[in-house]
């Protein structure tokens, strides 16, 4: 391909410092048969709109990028609001071309707009910013991004004017499958719907525009012949990875979708030091964080912004949540975390249920059926058996014995157990909060505890064993004799 004109780097800094992005995410997506917008279905732990949300911020401030949505509107904005981008209302879904229409008043101040696609989440910012730079060096009126998949059908065709018979950047037209003759038959690269547009051409010559189609929208694609006629450069831009520019249409296309993803992620993981065992059964989402050496074992779920640290180990079906995790931990198996802390060193499990608020302490342990929720277990304390600590805040080196409960609630309020550092609580103790356990203090098993314990005191809290000798003997008997 020919290099583009020269442009000095002063020039191409002063386009870029009006650069806006635009998020066609309108639609409803009938083919997903949902009552879900399109572009809040979910892949890899996000919305649709959020991945390209996310390479879009990394490119423009979130006051530059303009998010155009139309069905079930509020719900949208409200999903993407924590963002920091813009909206723009598409009251009437009328065609891509319409929702350029409608955001006029948003975008017209900046020079150049990049369109992208809602249900297009694998895009990246690498290739957001190629597309930007290469329509701000060859000063085109309008960039097309194009792929070359190793299935085109169904797809428009993108020819490109040749110069002595060598195909230049520059746009001859977009074509229709249907519609392909001759050497156009051979054509493989295809409009994938992302484009960047200089603004005043747009909006200059979009109101030719019109709505004589097979659904009766307007669409952005048909901007390529109205500018080309007008004398305007239309370019494309070949992506280097066709399956970047994919969209959703269909649940198998999120399927679909969504394992491309996962498998990038946990290539992207193992690349950096990190241990998968199997990783085609692990669900792991996007925003993931997990240092080096840590192994993960077959049918994780690592979901939202989990972080874990290194060294771990984490053992099959455990699901974690929105945790953080220090360095050093053993999850065993089958351990369900969700928004919570763990500390440097700590063992769950097996079946451990963290629910949110707890923060287990460095070294500490959490296991067989424990669960935990607004718990905090200091440093060394071990709550290892069948075991529920709510409310709870235990101190260090608190042996919490197999049955103990906290009960936490009474029936109108949550009132908190204190447990100092050194404390030890026999099994199938019930503390009634609220209540405080002294350092250093025991609690006898099987205790029922409803006033605070000292430090350093013994509270027992049960009825005096009474022992009958030969009385099982004369039951026996007796049962024998009448039959009853």
């Amino acid at each position: 391909m020919p290099k583009p004109k020269s442009t000095s780097a002063k020039a191409v800094k002063g386009k870029l410092e009006q650069f806006a992005i635009a998020i066609l995410a309108a639609g409803k997506g009938t083919r997903l048969k949902s009552r879900r917008p399109k572009v809040l279905h979910e892949i890899a732990g996000q919305s649709l709109l959020a991945h390209v949300v996310a390479a879009a911020i990394q490119v423009v401030p979130p006051q530059s990028i303009f998010a155009i949505i139309g069905y079930e509107a509020e719900r949208v904005r409200e999903a993407l609001t924590p963002s920091g981008i813009n909206f723009v209302l598409q009251r009437e879904q009328r065609g891509t071309g319409h929702a350029i229409m409608e955001a006029r008043d948003s975008l017209q101040g900046f020079e150049t707009v990049l369109v992208l696609s809602g249900d297009v989440p694998l895009i990246r910012s690498e290739t957001i910013v190629q597309v930007r730079d290469f329509h701000a060096a060859h000063s085109a009126a309008m960039t097309i991004l194009t792929a070359e998949p190793e299935n085109p059908t169904g797809y428009g065709r993108v020819l490109r004017k040749l110069k002595k018979g060598i195909e230049t950047d520059e746009v001859e037209r977009i074509i229709e499958q249907k519609a392909l003759r001759g050497r156009e038959a051979e054509c493989r690269e295809v409009n994938s719907g992302i484009y960047a547009f200089a603004t005043k051409p747009l909006y200059k010559h979009i109101g030719g525009l019109t709505t004589d189609n097979a659904h009766g929208e307007y669409y952005l694609t048909d901007m390529a012949a109205l500018l080309g006629k007008a004398g305007e450069k239309v370019v494309a831009l070949r992506a280097s990875d066709s399956n970047e520019v994919l969209g959703v249409n269909t649940r198998l296309d999120l399927a679909q979708l969504d394992a491309r993803l996962r498998d990038k992620k946990a290539r992207e993981l193992m690349e950096a030091g990190v241990t998968i065992f199997r990783p085609e059964t692990c669900d792991i989402d996007a925003d993931v964080q997990i240092g080096t050496d840590t192994v993960i074992e077959p049918f994780v779920q690592l979901i939202g912004r989990t972080k874990i640290g290194a060294d771990c180990r984490i053992r099959s079906y455990s699901v974690i949540t929105n945790c953080e995790i220090g360095d050093g931990v053993l999850v065993r198996p089958g351990c369900i975390l969700e928004d919570s802390v763990v500390r440097n060193g700590a063992q769950l499990g097996p079946y451990s249920h963290l629910r949110p608020g707890s923060d287990i302490g460095e070294g500490a342990h959490v296991g067989n059926f424990v669960e935990t929720k607004k718990a905090r277990l200091g440093k060394g304390s071990k709550a290892n058996h069948l075991t529920y600590l709510g409310d709870s805040n235990v101190g260090e080196n608190v042996n919490v014995g197999a049955g103990t409960i906290t009960c936490n609630y009474d029936g109108v309020n949550k009132h908190q157990t204190v447990i100092d550092d050194g404390a030890f609580i026999g099994s199938d103790a019930t503390l009634v909060a609220p209540v405080r356990i002294g350092r250093g203090a025991y609690v006898g098993a099987a205790s029922c505890i409803t006033e605070d314990v000292p430090d350093d005191a013994l509270a027992i809290g049960r009825g005096r064993q009474v022992t009958k000798q030969g009385w099982a003997a004369e039951r026996r008997a007796k049962i024998k004799k009448t039959g009853s």
